[in-house]
């Protein structure tokens, strides 16, 4: 299988990249810093420097040619202001979308997170406004196309503890929780195995039951 991810320098990505890689698939991870070339190497994926927030669609459509499927794993970050959770967390992936589309590359997985388009709790910063605002906009802009065969995850709170191979994966809700990001990423392998578990909105917590039984329930 030949895999293009966006934000290919995040935790996730690194993790998912360096499975992928190991069972022989073809990845290309986009990063948008070139000093994090090495590290993307260091995963068996190769790097493509493209950034998503100034990138062309031509750009972005060229990079994905060719691929079996696309996962849009960016996101702005913690440290970034509310105007980036728009450019990144949104518009990035409206971009790569379109470039799939483009492409002819149907099987889309996007990763958003718990909570997305929902109103922001009590309590909570502009930030984390804008970035379920961002997320939920995204969403909605993957379930509306026609020509991608979408998956939406959206994981609970991310933890770097090893991980469990134990989760609980279904539609929303499914209650609050944690998951490692080393679950996050083996669930994206089985996701993607699994071509005839798309057009899903599914959240993500670590429980009992193993990724694969998990994966095997959605059809």
């Amino acid at each position: 299988m030949n895999v293009v991810i966006a934000g290919g320098h995040g935790q996730i990505a690194l993790r998912l990249a360096r499975l992928l890689a190991a069972r022989g698939d073809t990845v290309l991870s986009i990063i948008r810093n070139p000093a994090h070339t090495a590290d993307v190497h260091e995963t068996g994926a190769g790097p493509v420097v493209c950034d998503l927030e100034s990138a062309s669609p031509g750009e972005v459509t060229d990079v994905v040619t060719g691929a079996d499927a696309v996962v849009f794993a960016a996101g702005a970050g913690p440290g970034s202001g509310a105007a980036r959770k728009q450019t990144v967390d949104r518009d990035a992936s409206v971009l790569l979308a379109d470039a799939a589309e483009r492409a002819g590359v149907t099987d889309f997985v996007q990763i958003s997170a718990m909570g997305a388009g929902d109103p922001p709790a009590a309590g909570r910063d502009e930030v984390w406004a804008a970035y379920i605002k961002a997320k939920g906009e995204a969403e909605d802009d993957l379930r509306a196309r026609e020509a991608l065969d979408w998956l939406i995850l959206r994981p609970g709170r991310l933890t770097d503890d090893p991980g469990t191979g134990l989760v609980a994966l279904a539609e929303p809700p499914i209650g609050r929780g944690a998951v490692t990001r080393d679950d996050v990423a083996a669930v994206i392998v089985a996701l993607l195995d699994a071509r005839d578990v798309r057009r899903r909105t599914l959240d993500l917590l670590n429980g009992d039951v193993p990724i694969a039984e998990a994966v095997a329930a959605l059809r």
